[in-house]
C-alpha cells in the first residue's frame, strides 16, 4: 500500500488544522464559548451539527487516499512492488462491494434484472429479449422470490448492528457525564447518533448484497456515488469559502477604516466585479483554466491528479468572484465602528492602526464573518450543482452530486424514466443544505447583536 497525497488533500488537512485551532481558541475565550453554547444547547443546533459532522467524517475518510500494492508475477524480484494505477480511499475500504461490484447498465433499486430489455441466447441458440439478470445483486439468494424476505432480515440484521455500536457509544458517554450537571440536551444527541448509525450501517450491509439506489448507465451504484459526492461538495463549500474570507476580510476592513481613496478603489473593484454576471465570470475563468490543464498533460500523473486540479481552480476561482457581498458588509460596520469614542481615544493616543484594528474592529465583525461563512457554504455547495449543470463543473472522473444532477436531468427524459440518480443526489444534497442553513440561523442567533437587543 502506498500513501497517495493529493492537493485538495493536503488543502483538507490544512484546513481540519485550522478548524482545531479556532476549537481552541474558542474554548480559552469565554464570550465566545458561552456564544457557542447558546448554539448547542438548542435541540435543533445539536442535530444539525451531528448531521454536519456525520459528512465530514466521510469527506475526511475520502480524503485518506492510497494505491495497491499489485500482486508480483512469476519471475519477479521481491524487492520490485509495483502499484495499481487506480487510486483507493479508506471509505472505499468501508463501502467494500458497494464500490467494486458494478452492473452492465441500469437497474432499478433493489432491483435483480437490469433495467433494459437486452438481446439473450437460449439453451437451443434461439435470440430472445428479455431483462438480463444483475451479475452482483442478490447473487446470494437461492431464488429470486426469496429477495422481499432476505431484504427484511437483512435490514433488521444492520439495524440491530447499528443499534448495538450506537448503545455502546451512548453508554460509554453517559458513564464519562455521570454526576455531571449539562446544559446540553443529550437525549436528542443520542436519538440523532443512534440514527445516523443505524442508516450508516443500513446502507453499507444492505448495500453490498443490493443496489439500493440502484446503478447508473455505466452500471455503477448510484449510493457509492452520492457518499463519494460528500467529499467534493464539503471541500468545495469550505474551500471556496476560505479563500474568499482573506480578500474580503482584508478590503472591506481597509476600505471603511481608511476611507479615502483606498476606500474609493476598493468600491470600484467590488462595483465593477458584482456588476458581470457571476456564472458568466465562473464558467469563462473555469474553461481558461481547463486550457491550461489540457496543454500540461505532464503536471499530472494519473487522470485523479487531473480532476483534483480542476477542482482545486474551481474553488479558487469561486472565492476569487465571490468576496463582493462580505466585503461591503464588512466595510460598512467597520464604518460604524471606527467613529465610536473608544477607537478615536485609541487615535489620540497614538496607538497604531494594525493594533487597533487587531484590538477594536476586527474582534467586532467576528459575528459577520461566522454568518457569511455558514451561509456561503451552503450556496457555494448548491453553485457547484449548476456549474456542473452547464458543462463547467468538476471533472467528470470526480464523484459529485452536480454531475449526478446534470446527468439525471438527461435520464428523466428518457423512456422509461431513471429517476434514482437524481433522487439519491438530491437527498443527500438537500439534508446537507438543510443541516447547514437551519445551523447558520442559530449562529446568527447567537452571535448578532441586533438578535438580543430585539430580543431584549
Amino acid at each position: 500500500m502506498k500513501t497517495v497525497i493529493l492537493w485538495s488533500d493536503a488543502l483538507l488537512f490544512i484546513l481540519l488544522a485550522a478548524m482545531i485551532t479556532f476549537i481552541v481558541s474558542i474554548i480559552r475565550n469565554n464570550q465566545s464559548r458561552e456564544r457557542w453554547s447558546r448554539v448547542f444547547r438548542s435541540r435543533l443546533g445539536m442535530s444539525c451539527f451531528l448531521i454536519i459532522l456525520t459528512y465530514i467524517v466521510i469527506g475526511v475518510l475520502d480524503s485518506l487516499h492510497f494505491r495497491k500494492a499489485i500482486e508480483s508475477v512469476e519471475g519477479q524480484k521481491q524487492s520490485d512492488v509495483y502499484y495499481s494505477s487506480h487510486i483507493n480511499s479508506i471509505l472505499d475500504l468501508l463501502l467494500g462491494e458497494m464500490g467494486e461490484d458494478k452492473e452492465k447498465t441500469y437497474s432499478a433499486p433493489f432491483s435483480l434484472k437490469s433495467y433494459s430489455k437486452e438481446n439473450m441466447q437460449d439453451e437451443q441458440g434461439n435470440t430472445y429479449r428479455d431483462y438480463a439478470s444483475l451479475k452482483h445483486a442478490g447473487k446470494h439468494l437461492e431464488s429470486s422470490d426469496d429477495r422481499p424476505v432476505d431484504i427484511a432480515l437483512q435490514s433488521f440484521q444492520a439495524l440491530l448492528t447499528g443499534l448495538v455500536i450506537s448503545a455502546l457509544l451512548i453508554a460509554a458517554h453517559a458513564y464519562w457525564m455521570k454526576g455531571k450537571n449539562s446544559i446540553y440536551p443529550w437525549k436528542t444527541a443520542y436519538i440523532t447518533l443512534a440514527i445516523i448509525i443505524c442508516l450508516l450501517t443500513w446502507m453499507i450491509h444492505v448495500g453490498s448484497l443490493y443496489h439500493i439506489l440502484g446503478t447508473d448507465k455505466a452500471g455503477n451504484d448510484v449510493l457509492y456515488k452520492c457518499l463519494k459526492g460528500i467529499r467534493t461538495a464539503m471541500l468545495i463549500g469550505t474551500l471556496a469559502t476560505l479563500i474568499m474570507m482573506p480578500i474580503a476580510i482584508s478590503l472591506g476592513i481597509a476600505a471603511g477604516y481608511f476611507k479615502g481613496w483606498v476606500d474609493d478603489i476598493i468600491q470600484y473593484l467590488y462595483t465593477t466585479l458584482s456588476s458581470i454576471p457571476g456564472l458568466l465570470l465562473i464558467a469563462a475563468s473555469a474553461l481558461l483554466f481547463q486550457i491550461w490543464i489540457d496543454l500540461n498533460p505532464d503536471y499530472f500523473s494519473t487522470g485523479l491528479e487531473k480532476g483534483d486540479a480542476k477542482f482545486i481552480g474551481l474553488c479558487f476561482i469561486l472565492g476569487v468572484t465571490s468576496w463582493a457581498t462580505l466585503c461591503r458588509l464588512l466595510r460598512a460596520e467597520t464604518l460604524k465602528i471606527s467613529q465610536l469614542d473608544y477607537v478615536q481615544a485609541a487615535h489620540a493616543f497614538g496607538v497604531s492602526h494594525a493594533r487597533i484594528i487587531a484590538k477594536h474592529i476586527l474582534p467586532n465583525v467576528t459575528h459577520i464573518i461566522l454568518i457569511i461563512f455558514v451561509l456561503d457554504f451552503s450556496g457555494l455547495v448548491l453553485a457547484e450543482a449548476v456549474l456542473a449543470y452547464i458543462g463547467v463543473g468538476v471533472d467528470s472522473s470526480m464523484h459529485s452530486w452536480g454531475n449526478m444532477i446534470s446527468a439525471g436531468s438527461a435520464e428523466l427524459s428518457r423512456v422509461p424514466a431513471v429517476w434514482w440518480n437524481l433522487a439519491g443526489a438530491f437527498t443527500l444534497m438537500f439534508v446537507l443544505v438543510l443541516a447547514a442553513n437551519l445551523f447558520s440561523d442559530l449562529v446568527n442567533d447567537a452571535f448578532n447583536p441586533k438578535t438580543h437587543l430585539e430580543a431584549a
